[in-house]
């Protein structure tokens, strides 16, 4: 498994606002989005990793055990049944939405980076995050 713990920050993002416009976003909660810089930070103790995402407006986290589902509420509100899985170098989460839709986010280690490929109906964005 590569080292994914760490804290990363985001530094270029393509096709953010479509995804989001995809996921079903107001258009307010996209112009946020779409400006805001994210901090991300994954730690893991006994088997339990956390995610934690901070913006200037918000802060969310998770907490979860590889193959597992948990329950999350996401940044824009969506109630969804989330499993994270490792496939070689990627961490993969499914989200469920309970309402709403589902979507998929793959997020792939190197050295000094995370790239993140957010996935929804279709629409595909790019986000590559700079590791701390």
């Amino acid at each position: 498994m590569p080292n994914i713990a760490g804290k990363y920050t985001l530094e270029s993002s393509e096709n953010f606002e479509e995804f989001m416009k995809a996921l079903g976003v107001g258009m307010m909660l996209r112009k946020l989005g779409s400006t805001s810089k994210p901090t991300v930070e994954l730690s893991e103790e006994n088997g339990v990793w956390t995610m934690k995402t901070s913006t200037t407006m918000k802060t969310t986290e998770i907490k979860f055990k590889l193959g597992e589902e948990v329950s999350e509420t996401t940044f824009d509100g969506r109630e969804c049944k989330t499993t994270f899985t490792m496939e070689g170098e990627k961490l993969i989460q499914v989200q469920k939405a309970t309402k709403g839709k589902d979507c998929k986010f793959t997020r792939e280690f190197t050295d000094t980076q995370m790239i993140m490929l957010s996935e929804c109906d279709g629409v595909v964005s790019k986000r590559i995050y700079k590791r701390q």
